[in-house]
């Protein structure tokens, strides 16, 4: 992809499609686009399920053998291949040296999560010591909550998107009540104006302006799950800081797939699952992050044994001797059957870069959204013709991989003719398909597959 950097995704596939004497929209760009991939080997890491073994395929309207369209990455990622080898040394182990094997082996139980927190620092754009690795992204985020939001009479709200992911707003909810104060009162909502469908920068940066005073934690997404909208949070972090808040981003959406720089962005801490675009499998071990200038000053509410110093941890005196920073909220012993398909994740991903990933990501969702308006733009000629909105935002700096497709028709049918004919991505009510061509392991042709079972799917749907 570096030979097309500086460019735009339509005026890349406008110079090669020109050289190749074809339409932008004939495969065989997409073919050329994959045969210049410099990322494309990374698939091969990857277990791509065939259409065969998809429950909803429909064997009579496409080849079973063939591999599905996967587009849910930003629900669920594949499987890398070496998740199923390093949980079968694990219980290999577990089997013939039992609780040796917490001192033991290449991936010792006592410590296994911590050897892998490099890479998952790289991937968040972190120190090292500022991530853990530990339970599930929504207890991490009311560990972190109970720390960061310290309200009073005068800053007792919190900030958050209108659409939040339900668990980020009964997490907020639930801690606004803990401490004694009204939701009501101490939430405060922000919404995109009547009539669009994202929250603009600007008004974010002004309610932040406006409201700061009141406010004791910003906390955003970094990528809107319905919307795919990726916020600034560089200009929301300073905003916020500015203001007296501290700042957090559940980043479930995010890590993976856009370029983050947390540590040099400031950010107070954020939280992520890793089973989306970190392939981590369902359930999958999360990850948490505080900011290295809070190591001395943000202790955890709540502390366990795991959060003691290690080198005194198996003392057992009672007496806590809590780590610095992030790695004091620990509470547990991971679980090393969730950390073995993360480490084979992560292992993927130190083979590149995420800049490497971000270049790719560009061309490959802007591929997508350019045979999107191309095929099914709304055409006033063909009041009838079924047409596709794209509600994600246009500019690539504000979005990352996720396209959410809005349709002129009724959603729930194009989405079951689609499972039939071997796509896998995911519906949100009321009316939006969410596609994300992960760059790890989706391809040009994936693209180009799925623009055209999409024509295939609507045309069966209209028909019923």
């Amino acid at each position: 992809m570096d030979r097309f950097v500086g460019s735009t995704p339509r005026e890349t596939l406008e110079r090669v499609s020109s050289s190749l004497g074809r339409s932008p929209t004939s495969a065989e760009v997409a073919s050329y686009l994959d045969k210049h991939d410099e990322l494309r080997h990374l698939r091969e890491n990857f277990l791509v399920p065939t259409i065969a073994d998809l429950p909803p395929s429909d064997l009579s309207l496409v080849d079973g053998s063939k591999d599905c369209i996967y587009l849910v990455g930003n629900s669920l990622g594949l499987q890398p291949k070496m998740a199923r080898k390093y949980l079968e040394e694990e219980l290999d182990k577990w089997s013939k040296m039992g609780v040796h094997g917490h001192t033991s082996g290449s991936r010792p139980w006592g410590w296994a999560e911590n050897n892998i927190e490099e890479l998952m620092a790289n991937v968040v754009g972190a120190k090292t010591e500022e991530v853990a690795l530990m339970n599930g992204l929504t207890v991490n985020l009311h560990l972190l909550l109970l720390s960061f939001y310290k309200p009073t009479a005068a800053r007792h709200k919190i900030l958050l998107e209108d659409k939040a992911f339900p668990s980020d707003h009964y997490a907020v909810e639930s801690q606004i009540r803990l401490r004694g104060f009204d939701p009501q009162q101490s939430m405060l909502l922000l919404s995109p104006r009547p009539g669009e469908e994202t929250l603009r920068t600007e008004d974010i940066l002004e309610a932040i302006e406006r409201e700061g005073h009141s406010v004791a934690v910003v906390m955003f997404s970094g990528v809107q799950y319905y919307t795919g909208q990726l916020f600034n949070m560089a200009a929301i972090t300073e905003a916020g800081q500015r203001k007296g808040c501290y700042v957090g981003f559940d980043c479930a959406h995010a890590a993976g797939n856009a370029e983050l720089k947390l540590h040099d962005w400031g950010v107070d801490f954020a939280c992520w699952c890793s089973y989306k675009y970190l392939n981590s499998g369902a359930g999958g071990l999360a990850g948490a992050f505080i900011h290295e200038k809070h190591k001395d000053s943000i202790r955890p509410a709540l502390s366990g044994w795991w959060g003691h110093d290690p080198k005194t941890r198996f003392q057992m005196n009672n007496v806590l001797e809590l780590q610095p920073g992030v790695s004091g909220f620990r509470l547990s012993n991971q679980p090393i059957l969730l950390v073995c398909p993360l480490q084979a994740s992560l292992e993927v991903f130190g083979m590149t870069s995420m800049q490497a990933l971000r270049r790719k990501s560009l061309l490959l969702t802007g591929y997508l959204e350019y045979l999107i308006q191309h095929y099914y733009t709304e055409d006033p000629a063909q009041p009838r013709k079924p047409h596709v909105r794209v509600i994600t935002p246009s500019d690539p700096r504000q979005r990352g991989c996720q396209l959410s497709l809005s349709f002129s028709v009724p959603i729930g049918k194009v989405f079951r003719e689609l499972e039939k004919r071997g796509v896998a991505c995911d519906m949100r009510e009321p009316s939006v398909l969410r596609i994300a061509p992960a760059p790890l392991y989706n391809t040009f042709g994936d693209v180009h597959r799925f623009i055209a079972t999409l024509g295939s799917a609507l045309a069966a749907s209209s028909n019923k």
